[in-house]
């Protein structure tokens, strides 16, 4: 009894150590995941399953892990453990969702969002489960981006590729060739240093291309953007001062913007920039297109969630003005930074929280037209290659709009991110505006079909409002656009899309149409006005009148017109009768004397004030203008051949 008694003890003790020991695990688990270092916590996290210690537990921590290290395929993979937990918190149905996203399981993704949503979460705005068509239309639209080799990639994170003058700058966790190597707990990488290479370089890039000068220090630094004039330099480091990290109240240390100065070819006077703080992350610096504007990414409070994109005023003494931030039809409550401003003033960023392709994607935004010309009104997604399944990110545009960079940790690259050069070719189209051959005014709701050089329709649209059209088409093609209307006659144009620099984004293709015959009244043929009590042609008229000449004389020589003639409500009924027959009588007169046959001319009649145009009557308090509408001259056309 009493070496079972021992035995039974031991046991016990045994087991109560191996608990302490799971616990302390559990612990220095939990350490390593709040300091960020995900993949030694992952590793901790493993063990804590393998021994089925705490496991519902330790198994979401795992799955975090994967899924802040951008790994959706193992993230998945746990994340479907967790979802079968009892009383999961319903947030990891949304963790969930996100990860198969990144698998490009679409939709596995949506019912889970749709269990997150049914389980009380709350689908932002902006998710694409909104539109169920979003991925099937982004792979199916026509390729604009094609994708180019970049030599100079390492097995470490590259990203932030920016060319300037020939020399592509970016950020890279390479670290090669040098005897100590400092490594970032997050993702047991080097941190980040400025590196410079040639653009289109066959070769890789070492240690030795680090940027020289003051910019790179022992933390993070990068990535990169230039003035237009090549001097000056705002760059994203880590908050590090007198060789001592800065960190929050958290014990993090943030990001700050800073900006150096080109002296003697090195880059140096690095300053911290007022929109900088301890307490919260700002950086991803871009410039617009005169350098007056500062873009940026920051955590900062009173954002819409995750971190936003700001901008802030660059002062002409280098100051800058208060940040502002550019509003929720970019901003998410997901992460939204990496912003570039091309030369057309086009704002590029990425994002996790519009619709997308997978983790992170790249965007562009769109601006308003007429009163909203200056206002972005929505965003698209860059579509593929740009956008993967992935984290896609750091979009650089080159000055010639055509060429640029971005960066991807999708499969088949060389290491964590890379960097990716692409060529553009720009969507090309056929616009024009359809309008009357009598008098050149537009046509709205014209019929437009686009025919390709096998006779077949490809396209089929109407005219907006001012006779507007616009269609996208392929390179290397012949085409014929038709224009219809049901009170003219057809008219079309042949072009070519065949030998077109790739910059050239638009072809031009007016049409005119001619009124069909025997129509009993057109408002093509322009009416024209007259003075308050005056029946004169005034100068204004003469040239409208001049034009119904031309096209009597020279392109209807059988058209057979009548003219009405008309005033205002002001003054007695019977002088407004005379008055009317004045006009009409001088505008007969005029005609005539420029070589018009009477006998094309059936009648000119004066009508008074009997055929007001608005509800200027007698009485009525009305402006000026609205008086002018009803001194008038119109033209019926009785016969056009």
């Amino acid at each position: 009894m009493k070496l079972k008694n021992y035995i039974l003890v031991c046991i016990a003790l045994i087991l109560s150590i191996n608990g302490f020991a799971q616990q302390g695990k559990q612990k220095r688990a939990d350490t390593l995941f709040n300091k960020f270092s995900f993949v030694k916590a992952a590793k901790v996290y493993r063990e804590l399953i393998q021994n089925n210690y705490n496991r519902d537990y330790a198994t979401r921590q795992l799955a975090d892990c994967y899924a802040l290290l951008r790994d959706p395929r193992n993230a998945s993979r746990y994340y479907k453990s967790v979802v079968k937990q009892d009383n999961v918190p319903v947030e990891y149905y949304y963790k969930y969702a996100q990860s198969l996203r990144g698998m490009k399981k679409y939709d596995d993704s949506r019912q889970w969002l749709q269990t997150f949503k049914d389980s009380g979460g709350v689908i932002n705005s902006n998710d694409f489960s909104k539109d169920l068509n979003f991925i099937t239309s982004v792979f199916n639209s026509k390729q604009q981006y094609f994708l180019d080799k970049v030599r100079f990639n390492s097995k470490y994170s590259d990203f932030g590729a920016f060319e300037k003058d020939g020399q592509v700058y970016f950020a890279s966790a390479r670290d090669e060739g040098v005897a100590v190597k400092r490594v970032y707990g997050w993702n047991e990488q080097p941190f980040l240093d400025i590196y410079v290479a040639q653009a289109g370089t066959r070769r890789n890039v070492n240690h030795t291309a680090k940027l020289k000068g003051d910019v790179n220090s022992i933390y993070h630094d990068g990535p990169v953007v230039i003035t237009k004039d090549g001097q000056t330099m705002y760059f994203s480091r880590n908050n590090y001062k007198d060789q001592v990290e800065e960190k929050d109240s958290k014990g993090l240390t943030n990001m700050k913007i800073f900006r150096a100065k080109l002296r003697d070819s090195l880059w140096t006077d690095v300053e911290d920039l007022s929109i900088n703080s301890a307490d919260f992350s700002t950086q991803h610096p871009a410039l617009n297109n005169d350098d007056t504007k500062l873009y940026f990414a920051s955590d900062r409070p009173g954002g819409y969630g995750g971190s936003d994109i700001y901008v802030v005023d660059i002062n002409a003494d280098g100051t800058l003005g208060e940040p502002e931030n550019v509003g929720p039809v970019i901003n998410t409550d997901q992460a939204d930074g990496f912003p570039f401003i091309n030369n057309e003033g086009t704002l590029f960023f990425s994002s996790g929280g519009h619709v997308g392709l997978g983790l992170l994607d790249i965007f562009a935004t769109i601006k308003g037209e007429d009163d909203q010309a200056d206002e972005v009104v929505d965003v698209i997604n860059l579509g593929v290659p740009i956008n993967s399944n992935k984290d896609d990110f750091s979009f650089s545009m080159n000055p010639n709009g055509i060429t640029g960079y971005f960066a991807s940790n999708r499969v088949g690259g060389r290491g964590d991110d890379d960097i990716y050069a692409y060529h553009r070719k720009p969507v090309l189209h056929v616009e024009g505006v359809v309008s009357d051959a009598i008098n050149s005014k537009p046509i709205p709701n014209s019929v437009i079909q686009l025919i390709n050089s096998k006779g077949e329709k490809v396209a089929y649209m109407t005219t907006d409002k001012n006779g507007f059209y616009q269609i996208n088409i392929d390179r290397n093609q012949d085409y014929k656009i038709i224009a219809s209307q049901k009170k003219y006659i057809d008219d079309y144009r042949t072009f070519t899309s065949k030998h077109l620099q790739t910059e050239l984004t638009s072809i031009t293709a007016n049409l005119l149409l001619n009124p069909v015959p025997d129509v009993i009244k057109l408002a093509e043929l322009n009416t024209i006005y007259f003075d308050f009590n005056k029946h004169n042609i005034r100068p204004d008229a003469a040239l409208e009148l001049d034009k119904i000449v031309d096209l009597m004389l020279n392109v209807y020589p059988e058209m057979v017109i009548r003219i009405e003639s008309h005033t205002d409500s002001r003054g007695l009924l019977s002088y407004n009768d005379k008055l009317s027959i004045d006009r009409a009588n001088s505008t007969y007169e005029y005609l005539i004397s420029k070589g018009v046959k009477p006998e094309r001319i059936t009648e000119h009649q004066g009508f008074g004030e009997r055929r007001l145009t608005n509800g200027c009557e007698d009485g009525q308090n009305c402006e000026e203008k609205d008086h002018q509408l009803n001194r008038r001259t119109q033209f019926i056309v009785i016969k056009m051949e």
